[in-house]
């Protein structure tokens, strides 16, 4: 989801292929035999295996809003979001693959960066993360943001980080993620090619 926000917002356009994970196509396993998404096959060969990766060459050739600006001061960041965070989330949303340990523990944990969340945006008065707008750190953690809050949405609604909330409300209805919400169809090998990003918007 993040990938395909960053190319978006970046105006690039790329052939699309919607992948059923359980069913994963050979030529993708051939490109990237790791097999998770999203993977991006660059016309030079070299292929992009990570969402974050993707956001930076996407953001790379064209950043419009200068989301790239707090990407520095945002490593360390980013590097616990994609971390810390994701493990947390998995766990707390797939708990019957981990049972060492209660759902609500593994919620307890990722809340802790959620508390985190809360506090760097009330450094800004909830309008950024990073700085006083929406920069590449509000939009990398949207969607992890976005999956943690639906395991349990009356809880996350409940939960103590006003601020969290509201930012995450202003991106759920946001144009930028609506754009990118269409469904499309798994792909198969005589599909006609769909392409997605700047050809969507005319950019």
């Amino acid at each position: 989801m993040r990938a395909r926000l960053a190319i978006m917002q970046s105006g690039v356009t790329c052939e699309l292929r919607e992948v059923v994970l359980r069913d994963k196509p050979p030529v993708m396993l051939g490109i990237s035999p790791k097999g998770t998404v999203p993977v991006l096959h660059l016309p030079d060969g070299s292929v992009l295996e990570e969402s974050i990766d993707v956001m930076l060459w996407a953001l790379a050739i064209n950043d419009p809003d200068d989301w790239l600006e707090t990407t520095n001061a945002a490593a360390d960041f980013i590097s616990e979001l994609d971390g810390g965070f994701k493990r947390s989330l998995d766990r707390y949303k797939y708990f019957v693959n981990h049972p060492e340990r209660s759902q609500s523990d593994y919620r307890d944990e990722g809340a802790l960066f959620l508390s985190l969340l809360e506090e760097k945006l009330a450094a800004n008065d909830g309008a950024g993360l990073f700085g006083p707008r929406i920069t590449l750190p509000d939009i990398a953690a949207f969607p992890f943001v976005r999956q943690f809050a639906f395991v349990d949405k009356a809880w996350f609604d409940g939960a103590p980080y006003p601020l969290l909330q509201a930012w995450f409300n202003t991106q759920l209805d946001s144009k930028l993620f609506q754009s990118v919400m269409t469904k499309y169809p798994a792909w198969k090998p005589e599909d006609q090619i769909v392409l997605f990003g700047g050809a969507e918007t005319g950019r």
